[in-house]
Parts: C-alpha cells; structure tokens; sequence
C-alpha cells in the first residue's frame, strides 16, 4: 500500500489541485479574520516542495496566487496596498518555501527524529520568505521613501510571528493528515494481508 507520498509524486497533478484548492479557500484574505481563514500560501509552496518536489510546479501555483490578488484587489474590494512594484519578490519568496520542502523531503521519515529538520526547514525557509517579501516590499514598494532600516526592523518586527504562525499551523495540519493517511493506508494493507 501507497503511502500519501508516494501517491502524490506518482499522481502530482491531483496533488497540484489540492494544494491549488487550498490556496483558493485561504488567499483571498491574506491575513485572515474571524470569518477567513489565514492565507496558506506559504504552506502550500512549502508542500509543494515537499510532495511535488519539481520546480515546475511552482509555476501554476504562482499564476494562481498573482490571479487571486488580481481578483480579490481588482473585483472584491480587498485592499491593494501591497500590489506595488515589489511584488515581484515573492517568486523568490515562493522559492524559499518551495526549497525548505523540497530540502527537508530528503530528510523525511515517519520517527520523531525527523521533526528536527522539519522545524529547521520551517524556521529557515520561512525567516528568508519572510525577509525577502518584507525587505523587498521596504526598499521596492515606494512606500517608505524617508523611512531607516532601524524604523523599518521596528515596525516589520511585529508582522514576524504572525508570518510564521499561519504557516506553522498549516504544515502541522498537513503533517498530522500525512501521519492519519499513511497509518490508515498501513492498516489497510495489514488488513488485506491477514
């Protein structure tokens, strides 16, 4: 029996959907709210690494993530403030999540050693994502023309655990998915085996 690994690197288009399905139901308000969920972008380049592990993978999900901005600042009344010419930086941003999981898939295992490098790859991949979409939209986005670094480290410093929270929250869902699946799968075939 597959384990839900295996069987989204051996089906990754059903896995791209459900990443993209996920991205659907979270970005539309980045920062989440009492009815929104808060965005799982993060989480789901993070995956995307994880299971997919191709970079070309990434591609249709950013496509999707630049169209639901699109739609949600143009056609939804969602603010536009961060559109600016910084937006670019989250490709690289993207990147780093994408490179995390990918980076911490050769390390995986189902032993609890392994939640060291995944807290590594969490912190890592998520610190860089986090200083380049913030640092790029800081020197990019013709926001804070007059503003100094040590202004700058201030006020960005408060947005950090936030950034770093939702995207926590969301891995350890899918890690805990992963485990349910892959030990039902297990059961399964101890089953049919007896």
């Amino acid at each position: 029996m597959q384990n839900i690994g295996q069987t989204l690197k051996s089906n990754p288009l059903a896995g791209l959907a459900l990443l993209a399905g996920i991205m659907l139901a979270t970005r539309f308000h980045h920062f989440g709210a009492v009815t929104h969920l808060p965005d799982a972008s993060l989480a789901v380049f993070f995956l995307t690494g994880f299971y997919l592990r191709r970079a070309i993978y990434m591609v249709p999900l950013m496509l999707l993530a630049g169209g639901i901005d699109y739609l949600a600042t143009q056609h939804m009344g969602v603010s536009d403030y961060c559109i600016s010419p910084a937006y670019g930086f989250l490709i690289p941003t993207y990147a780093a999540m994408w490179f995390g999981g990918r980076w911490y898939a050769g390390r995986h295992s189902m032993e609890a050693s392994s939640l060291a490098p995944l807290a590594f790859a969490l912190l890592i991949g998520g610190s860089l994502a986090f200083l380049i979409s913030n640092g790029g939209f800081y020197l990019f986005s013709g926001r804070y023309p007059d503003m100094n670094w040590g202004e700058y480290m201030q006020r960005v410093s408060m947005y950090y655990l936030p950034y770093m929270s939702g995207m926590v929250f969301y891995v350890a869902l899918a890690a805990l998915a992963h485990i349910g699946v892959t030990r039902m799968g297990a059961a399964a075939g101890n089953t049919a085996h007896s």
